[in-house]
C-alpha cells in the first residue's frame, strides 16, 4: 500500500537520510578489502553446511577475500540469525540459511525478524523433500500409503528432525491433505531420524532427497514420490506428489544467503552476481546434483518474494495442524 505525504512532511533530516543511502558509500564501491564471515545456521558436515563450503569457495576467488564459513548450530538456525541481525550492515558479516529457519520463525518466538532484520542476496539452491518408507510397510505408491494409513488410524508413524521443523510440517501437510492420522516421532537432526528409519522402528519420513536416497539405491528404504513440480535428474521413474494425487504438494529445502538489514544496495547486487557465477561452475553444479541439490542464484527481490511465499505457506499448516513450540 502506497501512503501519499505531502513534501512539507519530510523532514530536512529524514531527507538527507534518503539521500545518502541512495548514493553508495564509497566503502561499498572497494568492497571487499578483508575476509568476509558466512555465519551457517547449521552444524558441520549437514546439507545446508555442504552447500554453503560449495559455494564459498568459488565466491572467495571472485571476491578476492577469503569467504570464512562459520558453523552455529542450535535451534533450527535462530542461534545463527540472531548473531548475524547484530551484526554491523557492510557486507563482511552474511548469514547462509534454509527453509528451515523459516518454519522455525512461525512457531516460535525470537530475537530477530528475518524480514525486518535482514536483507535477501539470493535463493542459491535447493533439494526436494522425497517421500520414503521402510521396506516392510506393504505400500508401493501415495494411494497405496494412504489407504494403509487410513486402515490403521494413529498405527502409523513417521520421523522429523524435531519439533516445527520443516520434516515436521511437511508431514503434517501431507496428514491433513490426506486425511490421515500419522504420530510423530521428532528426533535431533537427519542421522538420528534416519537411523531409526533404517531399523525399522519408524514406518515413513518426508526429508530431503539428498539425504536419503543413497539409502533408496541401496534398497534400505523405498521411494514412495518427491515433493517438486517436475520429477528429478536423480530418480526420473519417481513420480511427484502432484502426479500422485496431491495437488499443490511441494516442499523444497532451500538454501539462501541473507545480509543484515541496511547492507548497501552496491553490495547486495555484488554478492549476488558472484552466487550466479558460483552456482554456474560445472564442478560446483556437479557436486550439488551429487547431494540431490540445484543451483538457483535468485534475485534479491525473487528471494524475497520467495521468503514470503514461504512463510505464508508453513504458517498455515502450521495453524490447521496445531504445531506448537516445544
Amino acid at each position: 500500500m502506497r501512503v501519499m505525504r505531502s513534501k512539507r512532511q519530510i523532514p530536512a533530516v529524514a531527507a538527507l537520510a534518503i539521500t545518502l543511502a541512495a548514493a553508495p558509500p564509497q566503502a561499498a564501491a572497494q568492497y571487499p578489502t578483508k575476509p568476509v564471515r558466512l555465519i551457517v545456521s547449521s552444524g558441520a558436515g549437514g546439507g545446508l553446511d555442504f552447500v554453503a563450503r560449495q559455494v564459498a569457495i568459488p565466491l572467495s576467488e571472485f571476491l578476492g577475500q577469503t569467504v570464512v564459513v562459520d558453523n552455529r548450530a542450535g535451534a533450527s538456525g535462530s542461534i545463527a540469525a540472531e548473531l548475524a541481525s547484530q551484526a554491523a550492515p557492510d557486507g563482511y558479516t552474511l548469514m547462509f540459511l534454509s527453509a528451515s529457519l523459516v518454519v522455525y520463525g512461525i512457531v516460535n518466538k525470537t530475537r530477530y525478524d528475518l524480514q525486518r532484520d535482514f536483507a535477501p542476496v539470493s535463493q542459491v539452491a535447493a533439494a526436494p523433500y522425497m517421500l520414503t518408507v521402510h521396506p516392510a510397510l506393504p505400500v508401493k505408491t501415495v494411494k497405496d500409503l494412504i489407504a494403509y494409513a487410513k486402515s490403521a488410524p494413529s498405527k502409523l508413524n513417521y520421523a522429523s528432525t524435531g519439533n516445527a521443523s520443516l520434516a515436521h510440517l511437511a508431514t503434517e501437510f501431507f496428514a491433513y491433505s490426506s486425511g490421515t492420522q500419522l504420530v510423530h516421532i521428532p528426533y535431533k537432526g537427519v542421522g538420528a531420524a534416519l537411523g531409526d528409519m533404517l531399523s525399522g522402528r519408524v514406518h515413513m519420513s518426508f526429508l530431503s532427497a539428498g539425504s536419503v536416497y543413497s539409502h533408496v539405491r541401496s534398497q534400505k528404504l523405498k521411494a514412495i514420490a518427491i515433493a517438486s513440480a517436475t520429477r528429478a535428474k536423480m530418480a526420473p521413474d519417481l513420480p511427484t506428489m502432484v502426479e500422485s494425487g496431491m495437488p499443490g504438494f511441494l516442499v523444497t529445502q532451500w538454501h539462501g544467503m541473507l545480509a543484515p538489514r541496511g547492507t548497501p544496495r552496491p553490495v547486495i547486487e555484488r554478492l549476488h552476481r558472484e552466487i550466479v557465477k558460483a552456482v554456474q561452475r560445472p564442478e560446483v553444479a556437479s557436486r550439488l546434483a551429487l547431494d540431490g541439490t540445484e543451483g538457483i542464484a535468485s534475485a534479491p527481490q525473487e528471494f524475497a518474494a520467495h521468503l514470503r511465499s514461504e512463510r505464508e505457506q508453513w504458517a498455515k499448516v502450521a495453524k490447521v495442524a496445531n504445531v506448537r513450540a516445544d
